[in-house]
């Protein structure tokens, strides 16, 4: 028998004060059993900083179809494309073609994610951004994590401030061009 998927629930109070978004979240996130835990915690980081209306998490790790997160205007359109961790070109290329932004967040050191792009055809490249963390931030939140969680995530001058079941963490959000 298969193992399936571990559901971790997020009650998260979320204040985006760089792009005037505040809500409060009440999301359920399957963990894949091949899925780490710093994937999921990076995923959920994903959903929070692109945060719009029509927002959800993609169809699953495993799927080719959809990224991480994407984001739907109401006919349906693709309107975001936000991969996590580290697509390769063609899923961007993909994207960018489906989709009015794409944007790749990871929990790795962004300039080995972006390094196999370099030469690959990625419609137009100049306009996707990776975001990242500080090192070792991504790493803490996972080793915090319960089944139901509570999180505040505060954003602030590109500073990420994390409130995960009592101990709070920050980073700044490093974005850098795709190419």
């Amino acid at each position: 028998m298969a193992i399936g998927s571990t559901i971790h629930t997020f009650a998260v109070q979320l204040a985006d004060m760089d792009r005037g978004v505040y809500d409060d979240l009440a999301l359920r996130v399957a963990k894949h059993p091949s899925e780490t835990d710093a994937y999921m915690v990076t995923r959920l980081l994903a959903y929070c900083l692109e945060y719009v209306e029509g927002i959800e998490f993609g169809s699953g790790i495993s799927s080719t179809d959809e990224p991480a997160v994407i984001a739907r205007d109401l006919t349906g359109a693709v309107t975001a494309w936000i991969e996590v961790g580290a697509p390769d070109a063609e899923r961007l290329h993909h994207g960018s073609r489906l989709a009015e932004r794409v944007a790749v967040y990871t929990h790795r050191d962004p300039v080995k994610v972006i390094a196999p792009w370099a030469g690959k055809k990625i419609y137009n490249a100049e306009a996707i951004e990776v975001f990242g963390f500080d090192p070792g931030f991504v790493d803490q939140a996972a080793g915090l994590l319960e089944r139901r969680n509570a999180a505040t995530l505060t954003v602030t001058e590109r500073q990420l401030y994390l409130d995960l079941n009592g101990t709070t963490l920050s980073s700044a959000v490093h974005a850098r061009p795709a190419v």
